[in-house]
Order: C-alpha cells, then sequence, then structure tokens
C-alpha cells in the first residue's frame, strides 16, 4: 500500500530513509492489514515477535497468524482497538504479553495499522498481583496502628486539655497547643491509614461524571489548588459511569491534591482536567479478575517535574512517596478504590510540552 503523501510534506533529501525503511525499523512490532484482515506488510520486530518471516505471512489473515485478544472479533469498524497486557498466542511461537493496539489508516477506508508493544505500559499493568499484595500489607498495617494507638490518643487529648484549663502563664498554653496540634496530626494519619480497612463492596450505580468534577474542581480551587489555573478538556458526550459516587469522589480529590501539591515551585502553574471516550479498550483490573470494558476515561494531568524515575514504577505501593513529607498513601488509597470500582488507574508522562498524566479508567454503566 503506497502511502498518501500530503502537499505540505517536503521531498525526501539525498540519503534520508523512505517511508518503507521507517517502517522496517520501527523497533515495535507492527503489521498492516488490508479491509479483508490479510497482512501486506509486517516488519523487522513483528517477524522476531511471531517468528514468521513477512513473506510467510503476507496475504494471510491475521487470525490464522496469531490468536487476537477477546473482543477483537467483535470490535466496532472504523474506531480501531485497544487492548493492553494481554497474552497472544502467536502460531510459532510461545504465548507472550503485550499490548494489542490497532488503529485504522487516514484516508483508506477499511485499512489498519496492528502494533504489538512489548513496553513498560503491559509490565505497570501486570503488577496488580503486587499490587494487591502491597494493598493487603497496608490493610494489616493500618488495623494494626490504629488498634494500639488510636485509642490512647484520646487520653493524650484530654490530659492537654485539662493542662489549659489549670493555666498558669504562656508557657502552658503553647505547650497544650503543641500538644492537640500533634495528636490531631497523628489522628489524621490514622483516619487515612484505616480507609485502607474498608472492605465493604463499593456501592455501584450509574452516575453522570461531569457534576462530580465539577464540585471537585471547585472544592480544589477553594483550598489546596487557590492561585492554579485548572483548564477542563471534556467529551460531552460520555454516557453514564458504573461507579461508587463517594469513592470516585474521593479518587478525584486526591489526584486533584497531588497534582496541586506536584506544582509547588511550577511558575505558571496548570492542571487539565479531561475525559473522553476510549473506544475499544479492555483491561483487566486485577490477575484474577476477568478481562473489562472500560472506556470511560478520566485523566488529572499536570505540569510539574513527575515523579523520580526510581520510584515513578512504585507509585501505587503504600509508604512510596517523592514527597519529603509525604506518607505514601494517597495514590495507593486511589489505586484502592478504582480497582474496587472494577477499572485501573496508570502513571504516565505524556504530551507535548511533557506533563505529569494520571489515567482513570472505568466502565459505562450499560456494560
Amino acid at each position: 500500500m503506497a502511502p498518501a503523501r500530503s502537499g505540505l510534506r517536503p521531498p525526501p533529501q539525498p540519503g534520508e530513509p523512505d517511508l518503507t525503511e521507517l517502517f522496517g525499523g520501527l523497533p515495535v512490532a507492527a503489521l498492516v492489514l488490508d479491509p479483508q484482515d490479510r497482512v501486506v506488510r509486517a516488519n523487522m520486530a513483528c517477524e522476531h515477535l511471531l517468528n514468521h518471516s513477512e513473506r510467510a505471512m503476507l496475504g494471510q489473515r491475521l487470525d490464522r497468524i496469531v490468536t487476537p485478544p477477546d473482543g477483537y472479533a467483535t470490535r466496532r469498524d472504523g474506531h480501531g482497538f485497544a487492548a493492553y497486557d494481554v497474552e497472544i498466542e502467536p502460531n510459532r511461537s510461545p504465548r507472550t504479553r503485550v499490548d494489542f493496539v490497532e488503529a485504522p489508516v487516514p484516508e483508506h477506508p477499511g485499512w489498519r495499522i496492528v502494533t504489538l508493544h512489548q513496553a513498560p505500559t503491559s509490565r505497570r499493568l501486570s503488577v496488580g498481583a503486587d499490587r494487591s499484595l502491597g494493598a493487603r500489607a497496608a490493610v494489616g498495617a493500618a488495623a494494626m496502628l490504629a488498634h494500639e494507638i488510636k485509642n490512647p490518643l484520646s487520653g493524650i487529648r484530654g490530659a492537654a486539655q485539662l493542662l489549659a484549663d489549670e493555666g498558669d502563664g504562656e508557657g502552658r498554653e503553647e505547650l497544650t497547643r503543641l500538644i492537640t496540634t500533634e495528636v490531631d496530626r497523628i489522628a489524621a494519619l490514622i483516619d487515612r491509614m484505616q480507609d485502607f480497612t474498608d472492605t465493604r463492596p463499593p456501592k455501584l450505580a450509574p452516575h453522570n461524571i461531569y457534576p462530580l468534577l465539577d464540585h471537585s474542581r471547585r472544592v480544589a480551587l477553594a483550598g489546596f489548588a487557590r492561585g492554579i489555573t485548572i483548564e477542563e478538556r471534556f467529551d460531552p458526550s460520555l454516557p453514564p459511569v458504573m461507579m461508587d459516587k463517594d469513592a470516585f469522589q474521593q479518587v478525584v480529590m486526591n489526584l486533584l491534591k497531588n497534582a496541586a501539591e506536584a506544582l509547588k515551585d511550577v511558575r505558571e502553574p496548570k492542571i487539565v482536567l479531561a475525559t473522553q471516550y476510549r473506544h475499544g479498550v479492555a483491561m483487566r483490573p486485577a490477575p484474577d479478575q476477568p478481562r473489562r470494558w472500560l472506556p470511560i476515561e478520566l485523566s488529572v494531568s499536570d505540569n510539574g517535574p513527575g515523579a523520580p524515575a526510581d520510584i515513578a514504577s512504585h507509585l501505587f505501593e503504600p509508604f512510596v512517596s517523592g514527597k519529603p513529607e509525604g506518607k505514601g498513601l494517597g495514590l495507593p488509597l486511589v489505586e484502592k478504590l478504582v480497582r474496587d470500582m472494577g477499572g485501573v488507574v496508570e502513571y504516565a508522562r505524556a504530551g507535548d510540552p511533557e506533563m505529569t498524566v494520571f489515567r482513570v479508567n472505568l466502565p459505562r454503566a450499560d456494560g
């Protein structure tokens, strides 16, 4: 298939590789399919991944070369297809896990490009077992701390109030204020940890996402995000979302607060709150759960520096934080709440200019 040449594209310069050479050298496995699902091109990375030469693949239907992910056969034509962290089975090589993405070729109806990407995205989504183990460890730690620490706090606070009632100088008043402030700080930390101990199933019901997002934005601008621009990029046609209203509100507030804290030293701080409908997106919320269609996507982005490279792949683990004053509990709680609702959450650095992005994918209400 000869690609359509735009009139704005300059002619190739001497020595410049043409599009055929660029396609062949892509580091990601890629296939070009015609309207009958037959392979017309395959690059070198695809040959290595599938253990199949391009010559042997030409003219064959895709499903004769590799078993596509669930839902591929019933995809909506023209909208593309994406399935992350899925297992595929080539007919000439062992099973492997990839991000399977199909995109239409503009101006060529029926023609598509399929990429099979063995990338950090897949590994990040496949660590659900590790995240679940970490979440269970946090549940145990939270329960222990709540039992061992919170009960004595009431006695400490009561003693401090008695000291304040006795009077006798500013020093005693200052001391009691210090005691009560520290006790309140510890109690707040314990309250946050107790969120992990709530194992009740979420109250899932259809909800319009936009009133909840508007409320969260107004609360943020009135408090922790005062002075920060919060830009909205909404898809106005989103259907109702299947979710727990209170849990979703907590997820959005935590992500907005996380973004605001990351912008502390940024000259022109900005947060982007966006929604979109992702056709064909199917993911596995956890290793022990079946794949689910999760087309409703909410993203919270900021123009801060992002997480340090050494902890970027551990952000959803308890007690991991890139902030000196951070407790490492906000993002693990977000991950727990989203997972309880049957969704997934991801961290990435993306865009131009590059921004920190947290994406939450949830099911639509009608399944």
